[in-house]
């Protein structure tokens, strides 16, 4: 089947999820996450939520909860959901940081920024975790001193391992389980994410609007192995306090 003829609309066309993780480190998460048959999860920063429907088909009559105010990747869930018999997962277009509902996991992969970084979003989680709950949360860091580059293009706020751990600790959270992102995961992420509109290119070629298509997937390859592949880090976190 032939992408779709806008290319905004095949932007994650490709991508199992928006992050960068493998189908057995999702595995792994999910087990360390653990979601109790019965309980409740809740996703904030969704997208379309496959991991959140992952976690939740994995957990009997678990109810599941994905937050985003992306529309279009909200009725990608939704259609998800309907298609793997999920009916008791919701997806909700409200803004992450103003949801106030608790649930007994969490999940915020890459969306602290959703809160105003991670300090806040830590702090924020604390009120969504039920007790004894635990939150699984994702969070970029620096594998070693950034250039300039890396710097302008992710912000000044993005921290070393040790130091986010500790910022993590700070904010009362105890580490049940820590991995990182490895660099075939990374590798995925960066092809996956262009992999959609690189396929439009390829059906539409004289489309007015493939020279900016080019030009942003050109820009996003170059940026990322000459200023970012190998230096930014992503960390997935289990926590309970």
């Amino acid at each position: 089947m032939p992408p779709a003829d806008d290319p905004a609309s095949v932007r994650y066309a490709r991508m199992r999820w928006n992050t960068p993780l493998s189908e057995e480190h999702a595995e792994l998460l999910l087990s360390r996450l653990d979601v109790p048959a019965g309980g409740s999860a809740l996703d904030l920063g969704c997208g379309w939520g496959e991991l959140l429907l992952r976690a939740v088909a994995g957990g009997e009559a678990a109810l599941g909860t994905g937050v985003d105010t992306d529309a279009a990747a909200l009725e990608r869930g939704r259609r998800a959901a309907r298609e793997r018999g999920l009916a008791q997962v919701d997806f909700v277009a409200q803004p992450a940081a103003t949801w106030r509902r608790p649930a007994d996991r969490v999940l915020c992969l890459g969306s602290a920024h959703a809160f105003g970084g991670t300090a806040a979003a830590l702090a924020a989680l604390a009120d969504l975790v039920r007790p004894g709950g635990r939150l699984l949360f994702g969070d970029g860091f620096w594998e070693r001193a950034p250039s300039p580059e890396a710097v302008e293009i992710f912000g000044a706020d993005v921290l070393s391992l040790p130091n986010l751990v500790e910022l993590i600790r700070g904010a009362g959270w105890r580490v049940l389980h820590l991995s990182t992102t490895d660099q075939r995961e990374w590798d995925d992420f960066e092809s996956t994410w262009r992999a959609g509109r690189e396929e439009w290119l390829r059906a539409y070629p004289d489309d007015p609007r493939a020279a900016g298509v080019r030009d942003e997937l050109d820009a996003r390859l170059r940026e990322y192995v000459g200023v970012y592949r190998g230096l930014l880090g992503l960390g997935y976190f289990v926590l309970g306090r």
